[in-house]
């Protein structure tokens, strides 16, 4: 990369460009280790809502450039549906269906963590179905259970090293706090010529 211009303009940004630059360099770099990994499975690699304040747009762009894919942006886009929504709303069916009559036109996704949980979903009508913290059995007894019927995405666990057999199972999506949330910026230097 090249730039030019007035010296003095060139040192004054210099550290937080250089900060930018190197940051988001280091997160499209682990996202296309992630995504080599998974390579010919058809799953794809997401990235979540776990980011750092004031980055958020800045990454998603990051992820998309080494090769992942964006989950989703905030709650504007779809629901994400969790442990917490699910208690208040007194079971998986009312939290799906809540989320259904508020904005019928919105995905709605349900964060679950048994394959009990992931029958009341499907059977409650769920667009995209979580599964947390599966292991590979529950993943591929999941993926039978659900028969194409919402999509399914794996999170929790995931590392190089796991993400392979993960993929594997016949999930449709992995998801990944961790390509955005700890980040190893990469070593990048601005030099004049």
């Amino acid at each position: 990369m090249y730039l030019s211009g007035p010296a003095r303009t060139l040192l004054t940004g210099e550290r937080n460009a250089m900060n930018f630059i190197q940051t988001l360099s280091g997160c499209a770099t682990v996202v296309a280790e992630y995504a080599k990994a998974i390579e010919g499975t058809g799953c794809r690699l997401l990235d979540t809502r776990k980011t750092i304040p004031g980055l958020r747009s800045a990454l998603k762009y990051a992820v998309a450039c080494g090769g992942g894919y964006n989950h989703r942006i905030g709650v504007f886009d779809a629901y994400l549906i969790k442990e917490n929504h699910i208690i208040a709303c007194g079971g998986i069916e009312q939290a799906i269906s809540t989320a259904k009559e508020l904005n019928p036109g919105k995905p709605v996704e349900v964060e679950t963590e048994s394959l009990e949980e992931l029958k009341q979903a499907i059977e409650a009508g769920a667009d995209i179905i979580m599964l947390d913290n599966f292991t590979l059995d529950m993943m591929r007894e999941a993926v039978e259970i659900n028969q194409g019927r919402a999509v399914l995405e794996n999170s929790g666990n995931v590392t190089l090293e796991t993400i392979r057999p993960m993929a594997e199972t016949g999930v449709d999506f992995i998801s990944v706090g961790a390509l955005t949330k700890h980040l190893k910026a990469m070593d990048l230097s601005m030099r004049f010529k």
